[in-house]
């Protein structure tokens, strides 16, 4: 198993309890016909040890603060709009580089997704009064001169997009392929940084964090198949 799947399989089951967890309560899910009516969950707050749990009324339950947001969904957050914005930078180059129309049509897709996503994460941060960062940004972590480029997972290097600018054509279909799969695997790498760091029990942080798994797995998947049907040069 994965890293990435091993840690959803761990929040899996623990993703129902997250919240009620932080007021000292346990929800349950209960009933075996596998029905989402609000008889199927249970919220228990667990006893000391060695007695039984008590069972929570509805408007005890309707009292649990979910969980708010932690300095690791903030700086994932602002990492991946910079992330995204690579991606942006790199989809602008394809119309005037291919002759593929599909090449084209997912470029655009990754463009609307990506735009979408990206103002989302700034909304989040600003809504719970964090800095998004500066649109302008390049991604190095650093402020230019003597530091050391280091970028995040996936993203390209410079002289990688220097080159990318430069192809046509095939050469252009192929680089670009590779590059974007290598930088959507970093976004999925970063998404598994996250909940390593005990990040996304904040529901809106894990929904956004795992809408942006959903996307780029399946975009991983079409440019793996476009990259499998280009003529090898």
């Amino acid at each position: 198993m994965s890293e990435l799947r091993r840690l959803h399989a761990i929040r899996a089951l623990a993703a129902p309890v997250a919240c009620a967890l932080l007021a000292g309560v346990l929800v349950a899910a209960c009933g075996g016909g596998g029905g989402s009516g609000d008889d199927d969950v249970n919220v228990v707050q667990p006893g000391a040890p060695g007695e039984a749990g008590r069972e929570l009324t509805d408007e005890e339950a309707a009292g649990v603060e979910p969980p708010e947001h932690t300095p690791a969904d903030t700086a994932f957050m602002q990492d991946m709009i910079v992330h995204h914005q690579q991606a942006l930078e790199m989809a602008a180059l394809v119309d005037d580089r291919t002759e593929r129309d599909d090449l084209s049509l997912l470029a655009e897709r990754i463009t609307v997704s990506q735009e979408g996503e990206i103002e989302r994460m700034e909304q989040w941060l600003t809504d719970r009064d964090e800095d998004p960062p500066d649109r302008d940004s390049d991604g190095s972590g650093g402020d230019g001169g003597d530091h050391p480029e280091h970028l995040m997972p996936g993203m390209a290097t410079a002289a990688q997009l220097d080159q990318l600018e430069a192809a046509r054509d095939t050469a252009f279909d192929q680089l670009f392929l590779e590059l974007m799969i290598a930088h959507h695997q970093g976004a999925l790498t970063m998404v598994a940084d996250l909940y390593s760091a005990g990040g996304g029990l904040e529901p809106e942080a894990d929904r956004f964090a795992r809408d942006v798994e959903a996307d780029q797995n399946i975009e991983i998947r079409r440019m793996q198949d476009l990259l499998a049907a280009l003529p090898r040069q």
